[in-house]
């Protein structure tokens, strides 16, 4: 399976980038992968800092101000911070959540790692875990593999994979579904 190289791109890639080769320059990396993944928690737990960001009847200053501050008590890098406070200074603080993710897609492609979602009908238990690793890891030539399990009860049975920008459906749901407009079809 080819797995695509996809480079950050555009607006968001250009600040993405950047701050890749600042990170590496100074030898922080990991640290501000470890504040944007506590950045990304918040953004998917409070919906209201979410609405915040994004609200354009909320001034710049104000919007960097409460980011600023919440990361100095988060103890974040002063790179962190600095970007963020830079993403605000240029109006484009509401873009952060796809920098964010960009970042460390980023991150993750330049290690050689894979970032794989996988939907089931149930919870993976941790050997059905490592036995879908291994198989992915067949299919895509050695590279580390990432899973981030989701559970979805409508699935009924079989999986879903999104390897990048490539989907794998082989659910239960799906099959019925293509089972009932054949049906349709032939009536």
């Amino acid at each position: 399976m080819e797995i695509s190289e996809k480079k950050p791109v555009g607006l968001t890639g250009r600040y993405v980038n950047a701050l890749y080769q600042l990170c590496s320059e100074k030898n922080i990396l990991q640290n501000v992968v470890r504040d944007f993944n506590s950045l990304k928690e918040l953004f998917l737990k409070h919906k209201n800092f979410s609405r915040l960001i994004l609200s354009p009847t909320i001034g710049k200053k104000k919007k960097i101000l409460v980011i600023s501050d919440l990361l100095k008590k988060a103890k974040a890098n002063d790179i962190t911070i600095n970007f963020c406070r830079v993403l605000g200074k240029n109006g484009r603080i509401s873009i952060l959540n796809r920098v964010i993710d960009e970042f460390l897609f980023e991150v993750s492609r330049r290690k050689g790692e894979i970032e794989v979602e996988v939907f089931t009908a149930h919870k993976l238990d941790k050997d059905e875990q490592t036995e879908l690793k291994n198989l992915i890891l067949n299919k895509i030539n050695g590279k580390t593999v990432s899973l981030f399990t989701h559970v979805d009860h409508s699935l009924l049975g079989g999986l879903i994979l999104k390897i990048g920008s490539k989907m794998i459906d082989n659910s239960l749901k799906t099959k019925l579904k293509n089972l009932e407009m054949a049906m349709k079809g032939e009536s």
